[in-house]
């Protein structure tokens, strides 16, 4: 499911990606007008080519942009396209976590928001530090939660414990 917002009225749209799949187009639900064609949809997806290749979401194009709703999950294998490359873009908020980590939990709902509320202008991406020890040995993670903003490939700031929304919305907001 992405968000797709209205060329004509600016409202958001959630978007069923399979809808295209099978020759639907889908519609604003508010002004009823066509969200964008398949060319512009697959346009908006790539960035224009402002997107590094493979990295999850986009950024607004023409008016009309799709992207992520929910945080990204990296690996150890993805991490460089979908954090470094990505952060070419715009900025990046890694979360390095674990799931038996009760604070990490209790930040986890409050990065699923700030996802949602993205409207493409960062990425949310989490990184379990058990199952992808090379990149949370790279990145020097002793404690979690550990969350890094990226922007430009490179990390500009380390967030170390639980933090409420405010403070992490802040410091992101502060890198746009």
């Amino acid at each position: 499911m992405t968000i797709v917002a209205c060329a004509k009225c600016g409202a958001k749209n959630r978007v069923d990606e399979r809808v295209t799949v099978v020759g639907k187009q889908p519609v604003c639900g508010r002004c009823g007008a066509t969200l964008g064609g398949e060319s512009d949809a697959r346009a908006a997806a790539s960035g224009a080519g402002a997107t590094a290749p493979g990295a999850s979401g986009a950024g607004t194009t023409a008016g009309a942009g799709i992207f992520e709703t929910k945080p990204v999950t990296v690996t150890d294998a993805t991490f460089e396209r979908e954090v470094v490359g990505a952060s070419y873009a715009r900025p990046v908020l890694l979360d390095c976590w674990a799931d038996w980590c009760g604070p990490c939990r209790m930040v986890a709902p409050l990065l699923d928001q700030l996802a949602a509320e993205s409207a493409g202008r960062y990425l949310v991406a989490k990184l379990d530090v058990d199952a992808n020890k090379r990149t949370a040995a790279a990145l020097s993670v002793q404690s979690i939660p550990t969350l890094f903003i990226y922007k430009n490939g490179q990390p500009v700031e380390r967030i170390v414990g639980a933090q409420p929304k405010h403070v992490l919305a802040t410091r992101l907001a502060a890198h746009l």
